[in-house]
């Protein structure tokens, strides 16, 4: 017999983060995004791409939420962190089996000082994901890790 098994994050958030950073980007003009939302495990509640947004995207949106979710730290902290030694970043990201981005874009939900969640979001400027991500979880009611 399957047993349930808990996440920190629902489906019904995800859906929530997804349509406020949609509907964000749409605000601000930004270029078709993709995006995936976390649960505190580091698996997968939800991946959504808007049409015109490239499927390599879904891919890079992965890493950034994975790597922000894996490090414990929003990844445009972590692109602050790696400037100065990108290697060790390349390094970090083949340990990860590609699954870490230390690119803008990958914000984590928090709950004091708790993680349950990230987002990643790919599709324009890394600036402009990361604000999109930080505004899909704001406006599902929950709160984005301070930089």
């Amino acid at each position: 017999m399957p047993y349930h098994v808990p996440s920190s994050l629902t489906l019904a958030q995800a859906d929530a983060i997804a349509d406020g950073a949609f509907a964000y980007a749409a605000q601000n003009a930004l270029a078709p995004l993709a995006l995936v939302v976390f649960d505190a495990g580091g698996n997968v509640v939800l991946s959504k791409r808007q049409d015109g947004a490239g499927g390599t995207r879904l891919a890079v949106a992965h890493a950034k939420g994975a790597g922000a979710a894996g490090m414990g730290v929003p990844s445009a902290d972590l692109f602050a962190m790696f400037k100065d030694n990108p290697g060790f970043a390349a390094a970090i990201s083949v340990a990860a089996k590609g699954e870490f981005a230390a690119q803008p874009g990958g914000a984590l939900i928090v709950e004091g000082d708790r993680v349950v969640g990230a987002v990643g979001i790919s599709g324009d400027t890394g600036d402009k994901d990361n604000a999109a991500a930080i505004a899909g979880i704001e406006a599902a009611g929950l709160t984005a890790a301070k930089s």
